[in-house]
């Protein structure tokens, strides 16, 4: 038998991003965010979704531009700090010792840090309850050379990256791989 547990948010395999964006001032900002995801192929989009009332709302809203830094295992402390506190009143990557890294290609920074960077331009945002949704076009992947595989591509298992539990409020490391997709249902 399986227990109801209601409407809620039981995802228990959320992503960890830390999600970059410049204040009016230009003054570098980034924010944990556990709502996030791919959302289309063609064009390649993520979205995020987060409050209104957070300082990242406003810049990106404003600068129509956002990084998405994966942190690996060994920066979740970082990671979890960026979600602590608003960069409204803290200069989060002074308190971190992380860099950030002006763009090239957005109005938005990254994490150096981080082994894999994501950079996108909003293209749609919808308000949908608490949260908005922005939908980001990904106009550049970036990938620290010691995540690649053999063949120059992204390697998972080499990034280490980490989910996030959002009602248990932990963090998971990835787990180990199980096998190729649209593959392993063949057998």
């Amino acid at each position: 038998m399986k227990k109801s547990f209601g409407a809620k948010i039981i995802v228990l395999s959320a992503p960890v991003w830390c999600v970059g964006s410049y204040d009016s001032e230009n003054r570098p900002n980034v924010m944990t965010v556990a709502w996030g995801g791919v959302c289309c192929s063609s064009p390649p989009c993520v979205t995020i979704s987060i409050r209104e009332a957070t300082y990242s709302y406003h810049n990106i809203m404003e600068r129509e531009a956002y990084t998405v830094s994966i942190p690996s295992g060994n920066h979740i402390k970082e990671a979890d700090y960026f979600g602590i506190v608003s960069g409204k009143d803290t200069d989060k990557f002074k308190e971190t010792g992380l860099t950030p890294v002006r763009s090239e290609i957005v109005d938005a920074p990254y994490v150096d840090e981080f082994p894999l960077i994501i950079e996108c331009k909003v293209i749609h945002s919808y308000k949908i309850g608490s949260h908005t949704q922005f939908i980001g076009e990904i106009i550049d992947i970036k990938a620290d050379e010691s995540i690649l595989d053999e063949n120059d591509q992204i390697d998972p298992e080499k990034i280490h990256p980490v989910t996030f539990a959002p009602v248990l409020r932990r963090y998971f490391a990835k787990g180990s791989y199980l096998g190729r997709g649209f593959e392993i249902g063949k057998k």
